[in-house]
């Protein structure tokens, strides 16, 4: 990351969450003496000098000069500016640039026996705003993904309904539809840093995270189409077409809401292969296991199904030795994504401290960070949208003296939860869990500028 080039234009008076803008330009000149200002000078008394023995004159005078040393009346361009670009894309699908080909998920070698059951982890420290491109949306297979033909995938409704129904996808792709922006996160996000410092980098800690605008039905209407009891009906068993036949348990308070929804839609286009084409779940604020892929199968009972994935797999282990199951809901949580581990600050200066918070509760209501360690916090500003279950995009001013620091982030929601310290989570929890840590996240900037993974009780 370098030191910002440019700052924003005059705003009008706005809500907290706009840019002060006076602020940052206080800030930003304060904050502009480092190495980089005897930088310029360097170059300013080299210039001058150059002009007064004549060969720097053009440049002195503002006159264009030859980028290969010749006349300096004439100017070389470079060839994007002068010559016919290339065609307009033929081969269907847009891709990145190639200079940022190093954006990509990355998957954790040795964390899985086999690559089809194993995690690629989203780049959140590369990323903009709230939205996960479809491209860099982390992954989590248990027996590996499909291209599933949509013509021949069927879901069937049945338990205790009237009329067990069997839907094709074009069925229910003509039923009126919403969308809406959640985050997804595999519970067992963070998972390798219970107890100690685990991994290098943001995309490593928190990377089994994303964010995308989800198209599809409410799995309520579904329900209803089948003549739902709802008198009986207590739990649903989502169940999916690949080999491990996820299944899990959701309550039916989370389905009567409208909020869970059997999608196809993702970021405006159909769901991909890895993300569940042609159906999948969508439950805002749940863990991603639950966020069944390859939906086939959805039965209404009147208590929970147990299965191998809620009762052996995906459980916390407590202190005491036990086991608490169906604890799904993804609590209130933040990371900040820059400057984060195996980045480097290049100066001292101005920096915006920029990060990601969510809670499966409902909104974010505000976001603190301290620059060093927790003995001081200070309010950031929440990016719109701030929406619900949702990724908010924060950010906050800082000026870095070239000395060590520790950047954290402590998110509160808007029922009143606030994301715990290392040493108040485990206090609860203990320190051999897997699932559901949510607490504070460190980085140490030294004074090289190097950022390292730290925890901080």
């Amino acid at each position: 990351m370098s030191i910002i080039g440019s700052l924003p234009g005059r705003l009008l008076k706005a809500p907290e969450h706009f840019v002060d803008v006076q602020g940052v330009k206080q800030v930003w000149a304060e904050g502009k003496r480092g190495r980089r200002d005897f930088i310029r000078q360097a170059f300013a008394a080299a210039a001058a000098g150059a002009a007064a023995g004549g060969s720097g004159a053009a440049l002195a005078q503002g006159n264009p000069v030859s980028a290969d040393g010749g006349d300096p009346n004439i100017l070389n361009l470079p060839a994007h500016t002068t010559g016919l670009g290339q065609a307009v894309v033929t081969d269907g699908y847009g891709k990145p640039s190639q200079f940022e080909r190093n954006v990509q998920r990355r998957q954790s070698p040795g964390l899985t026996q086999t690559t089809q059951a194993s995690v690629s982890f989203a780049p959140l420290q590369s990323l903009f705003g709230i939205v996960t491109p479809s491209g860099l949306h982390f992954e989590r297979h248990h027996q590996g993904w499909w291209d599933i033909d949509p013509s021949k995938h069927r879901l069937m409704i049945n338990g205790l309904v009237k009329t067990p129904k069997v839907f094709t996808v074009d069925e229910i792709m003509r039923l009126p539809s919403v969308s809406r922006f959640h985050f997804i996160e595999c519970g067992a996000n963070t998972g390798m840093e219970w107890g100690n410092v685990a991994v290098p980098t943001c995309q490593y800690t928190h990377g089994m995270l994303s964010c995308s605008e989800f198209t599809g039905v409410p799995l309520v209407t579904l329900l209803e189409m089948s003549g739902a009891d709802w008198s009986k009906g207590r739990f649903v068993l989502a169940e999916g077409a690949d080999g491990s036949s996820m299944t899990r348990t959701i309550p039916v308070s989370l389905i009567r809401s409208g909020e869970v929804l059997v999608a196809y839609g993702q970021n405006g286009e159909m769901l991909r292969p890895e993300n569940g084409y042609p159906l999948r779940l969508v439950v805002p604020g749940v863990q991603g296991v639950s966020w069944v892929k390859y939906l086939r199968r959805i039965e209404l009972g009147d208590m929970p199904y147990a299965t191998k994935d809620e009762v052996i797999h995906y459980v916390d282990l407590m202190p005491d030795g036990k086991h608490r199951q169906y604890t799904n809901i993804q609590e209130i949580k933040s990371v900040i994504t820059t400057p984060s581990g195996g980045q480097v600050l290049l100066d001292k200066g101005f920096y915006s401290v920029s990060g990601l918070a969510w809670s499966g509760r409902g909104k974010v209501r505000r976001v603190d960070v301290s620059v060093d360690g927790g003995r001081n916090w200070r309010r950031a500003r929440l990016e719109g949208p701030v929406l619900d279950k949702c990724l908010t995009r924060f950010n906050i001013d800082w000026v870095w003296d070239g000395k060590p620091a520790i950047v954290q982030s402590r998110a509160t929601d808007d029922t009143g939860h606030v994301q715990p310290t290392y040493a108040q989570l485990r206090a609860v929890r203990g320190r051999r869990s897997i699932y559901h840590n949510n607490a504070i996240q460190s980085w140490l900037v030294q004074e090289n500028g190097e950022v390292k993974n730290v925890q901080v009780s």
